[in-house]
């Protein structure tokens, strides 16, 4: 298993290249990927969801994508080397030096296997506060044929994000990099007022 996760290994960002770095994070299906396209569009940044890169390696067939594809069946998060060497490759070979990183650290196992591997502070974390009831409603209608979008599973991802990721949200407030931006139900948007990546 690690074997295949030093595979994705590909060395460190060269010495002297700047690299911008803002965490996006959010309960399942809170409009993180839909709000990143938007920033990308406006400002320039390349946008890496750890989801989506976890979700490529299953498509390899490979050892560690049977692993990381048994992992989202059961709601679990993935082991977080196999997560940051995949964001380091994904970085190292967009040729940009601005990064979204969206559904990224969700736990602080993840935050601190980034900070031992990448160890780039982030410009700011960007919290997507949404209710459980808008999150569930916006998976069940998202309609983007995956298959970890069903109830029970669902459900996991829930649980797990508000037991596993609370703490790395406390963390970057206490270092006062944390952005909270909430949904306008009434309007069903995100309000970005907050968000000032200059």
């Amino acid at each position: 298993m690690m074997a295949d996760a030093n595979k994705a290994y590909v060395g460190p960002i060269p010495s002297g290249k700047k690299i911008k770095i803002v965490f996006v994070i959010g309960g399942p299906g809170s409009g993180k990927g839909t709000q990143c396209s938007k920033i990308v569009n406006q400002f320039g940044y390349t946008h890496l969801s750890a989801g989506d890169l976890l979700r490529e390696e299953v498509k390899s067939n490979t050892e560690q994508g049977t692993m990381i594809q048994n992992f989202m069946h059961e709601g679990k998060l993935v082991p977080s080397d196999v997560s940051v060497r995949l964001l380091l490759k994904a970085i190292l070979a967009s040729g940009n030096d601005k990064f979204l990183i969206d559904g990224f650290p969700r736990n602080e196992e993840n935050r601190e296997a980034y900070e031992k591997i990448i160890n780039i502070d982030p410009e700011f974390v960007l919290l997507i506060d949404c209710s459980r009831e808008e999150m569930e409603r916006r998976i069940l209608h998202r309609n983007q044929g995956r298959d970890d979008d069903n109830m029970d599973t669902i459900r996991r991802r829930f649980q797990v994000f508000q037991e596993s990721t609370l703490p790395v949200i406390q963390h970057y407030e206490k270092m006062g990099k944390l952005r909270r931006v909430m949904w306008n139900l009434e309007y069903n948007m995100i309000k970005l007022y907050i968000v000032s990546t200059q």
